[in-house]
């Protein structure tokens, strides 16, 4: 049932991608007010399970990297946090969905518009269930290429051009922060997953707070440094002062995509 959450969406992305000139507007409104429906009813059991009944699960599904010390896994973590963003996302997107189904009913490219629409769904549940942060960047560059295509989907405005660009730009910013973030906490402790990291962590500095020999000052600067690289990454995606400037020219997307970026699933 966990993974049916990320599995549903994306079938029904791929599925109204391939297909939906096949299926017809009908179709895609069925298949995809379905799948977002499900989603949500999912969503708010894994709530039930996860953060009332406190039963978090974690979900390793494969192996898709492995050198030297670094092994990279398909990996799903569902806890308190998870399971409330899980939530936030599924319901905000069930509700644009059925919001899109009336007000892009009459666009000529409403197939496309859906297929993007599932597109962000797939990539920030990817992100926020994420069990390590390489799966998390997979996710977070999802949520930049649904993005850019969700604010340039009417292409032949100009300013919705320039609009979609300024944000790829902009998002690019924090992009390569969290990646050096990653990098230095990979440098650090040799892994990307969270639960190890936070373990480390936490016994790194209690250790250092007993100056115990072992730790050096370029290991206390180098974790500092990571942190505030993760810090400018989520300031970047979220739009905060200074690199803000895409968030008024992206209303130049169609009223939906604005409800969407803006309802606490991205900025």
């Amino acid at each position: 049932m966990y993974l049916a959450l990320l599995t549903l969406p994306l079938i029904t992305f791929v599925c109204i991608g391939l297909f939906g000139r096949y299926i017809g507007p009908r179709g895609t409104i069925v298949l995809s007010l379905l799948s977002a429906v499900c989603s949500a009813l999912i969503s708010f059991t894994i709530f039930y399970e996860v953060a009332l009944c406190r039963c978090p699960c974690q979900i390793t599904y494969a192996s898709y990297f492995h050198s030297g010390l670094f092994d990279a896994n398909w990996g799903f973590l569902f806890d308190t946090l998870t399971a409330v963003m899980c939530v936030v996302v599924t319901l905000i997107s069930c509700l644009v969905v059925l919001y899109s189904c009336s007000y892009m009913i009459e666009d000529p490219h409403f197939i496309r518009f859906i297929s993007y629409l599932k597109l962000f769904t797939v990539a920030m549940l990817m992100l926020v269930t994420a069990d390590n942060y390489i799966q998390l960047f997979v996710g977070w560059e999802g949520v930049g290429l649904a993005s850019f295509l969700l604010i340039s989907f009417w292409f032949t405005r100009l300013q919705a051009s320039k609009a979609a660009i300024q944000a790829m730009l902009l998002n690019r910013v924090g992009d390569i922060a969290l990646a050096l973030g990653i990098i230095c906490l990979f440098f650090c402790y040799k892994t990307t997953c969270y639960q190890a990291l936070f373990t480390c962590v936490a016994d790194f500095y209690s250790l250092a707070a007993l100056q115990i020999a072992g730790y050096t000052s370029t290991q206390w600067s180098l974790l500092d440094f990571s942190c505030i690289l993760l810090f400018i990454g989520a300031m970047g995606k979220s739009g905060q002062f200074g690199l803000h400037a895409w968030l008024p020219n992206a209303m130049n997307a169609p009223t939906p995509v604005s409800a969407l970026l803006h309802a606490a699933t991205m900025v």
